[in-house]
């Protein structure tokens, strides 16, 4: 009987970790301190994976493992499916999650891999394509399905479930595509979305928590800017991702945004080098590893970054025929903080106060003079108005709006003109409380510290034909 041999190498790799490697050539596991990655066949520069979503749903791609220290050693870990991509490592390190294909006409699906002896399964069976796992704090993932439905039209929202596929939730409903979720270590997610009615917007991340209650904007890219990565967080405080360059959709660059401020500290740690940029995963604040190629012509391949020199360092993987699009490390990871839910799905609808309508972000275009006369809102559906209601006094309104349905909100003067807005989509899950400042307000403003008019009173039901709710009575401790 033939044994095969595990090696076992102590060292400091040259991306600036100690890791221990478990490495058996012949056998099959994937072990600590070892690479997983994507791999794409030919040249991925067509427009196509810009413009539309063949950058989610890769033809041919397959997941590989390898050891750092010994980059010509890899394993194919999905030769079994038709395409896969997008591994994410539990937080104990022994399992992994990624979207594939079995085969060329079936949909893309959510599938765990037992990284001991790579056995897979899949999570649960959809007729529609799902792609972007990521895993949560108690037992539970996160995911993007395709969904078509009078709600959002058509949309890729965002779904968690249990890792058995049991407890499906559906936690965004707004007709916006939703990709490439990451799960910060505050217990929120980060998705990078666009608006896709009444026009494509523009590309932004979208904080929430993971039952969809407080989504709020976390970045948003210039007008003629792609979001190309997922957003990951880094030891130091700060959010990194790939954004291409605005008005220059053939430059892709390495961004850094401060998790505090996200909205006001845009900072490209990749300028002056000459190539693009496709992934990047932060290591420590001093290392991070990036997918990476010089010209059209090469294919993206791994290699080391330094964000605070920003220069590329050595090349830690790269094939001849495919490009690598990212990577994760297989090792523990601290868990993300599990939150605490407010959703009550035997409540119908949801609670949103708004303190003054006139308080505007000042860098917005919007012309000073109109500033005060907006005295109305209205409230508007997919395709459809939900009414307008009279805003008090000091410009505060309170509105109590059918649960998990998406809506926008534009302000209006006595004449009925259109002063500002609609905002982006916006919606509340069952018995969520939500609160601004303004419309269109700068989201880092805090607001004063006064009791608003529209808090005293009983909050506008909306749609405005509906002159009362029987639901459970909630009462708040």
């Amino acid at each position: 009987m033939k044994i095969n041999r595990a090696i076992i190498i102590l060292k400091t790799i040259s991306v600036g970790i100690a890791c221990l490697f478990l490495f058996s050539c012949g056998g099959r596991s994937v072990k600590s301190g070892m690479m997983v990655a994507t791999e794409a066949p030919g040249n991925i520069k067509d427009q196509d994976y810009i413009n539309g979503l063949s950058w989610r749903y890769l033809t041919g791609a397959r997941i590989i493992a390898f050891n750092p220290d010994k980059p010509e050693s890899f394993k194919v870990l999905t030769k079994d499916f038709y395409s896969a991509c997008f591994p994410e490592i539990s937080f104990d390190g022994r399992f992994m999650l990624f979207t594939a294909q079995q085969k060329a006409d079936n949909p893309w699906q959510i599938w765990e891999m037992e990284l001991d002896n790579l056995k897979s399964r899949k999570i649960r069976s959809f007729s529609e394509n799902c792609t972007d796992p990521a895993y949560l704090p108690g037992g539970r993932l996160v995911f993007s399905k395709l969904t078509v439905n009078d709600t959002v039209r058509t949309a890729n929202c965002l779904f968690t479930c249990n890792l058995d596929g049991s407890g499906l939730t559906q936690i965004t409903f707004s007709p916006q595509t939703n990709f490439a979720t990451s799960v910060l270590k505050d217990g929120r997610l980060l998705t990078l979305c666009r608006s896709l009615m009444p026009e494509t917007g523009t590309a932004m991340l979208t904080v929430m928590r993971p039952d969809g209650t407080k989504a709020d904007l976390f970045y948003e890219a210039g007008k003629n800017s792609i979001l190309l990565s997922k957003a990951k967080e880094t030891g130091d405080g700060r959010i990194v991702f790939i954004e291409t360059d605005e008005g220059n959709k053939q430059r892709e660059n390495v961004i850094s945004i401060s998790y505090n401020r996200p909205l006001h500290t845009r900072t490209d740690i990749s300028s002056g080098i000459d190539g693009e940029f496709y992934y990047v995963m932060p290591l420590n604040p001093e290392k991070y590893l990036v997918s990476f190629r010089r010209s059209d012509s090469e294919n993206f391949a791994l290699y080391v970054f330094d964000p605070n020199k920003k220069s590329l360092g050595q090349t830690i993987f790269s094939d001849s025929q495919y490009s690598i699009l990212d990577v994760a490390e297989v090792k523990v990871y601290e868990r993300p903080k599990k939150l605490p839910s407010e959703v009550d799905m035997q409540v119908k609808t949801g609670l949103l106060l708004c303190q003054n309508i006139n308080v505007i972000n000042p860098s917005l275009p919007i012309d000073p003079g109109h500033l005060s006369k907006a005295g109305k809102i209205e409230v508007l559906g997919v395709d459809t108005t939900y009414g307008i209601v009279q805003v008090e006094e000091d410009g505060s309104f309170s509105l109590k709006v059918m649960a998990d349905t998406p809506f926008r909100i534009r302000t209006i003067d006595e004449k009925g003109n259109v002063i500002n807005g609609p905002c982006s989509w916006l919606w509340l899950r069952p018995n969520e409380r939500r609160g601004c400042v303004g419309c269109h307000e700068d989201p880092e403003l805090v607001p004063e510290n006064r009791v608003s008019i529209a808090v005293t009173k009983a909050p506008v039901i909306i749609p405005v034909h509906i002159t009362a709710i029987k639901e459970k009575i909630v009462e708040l401790e």
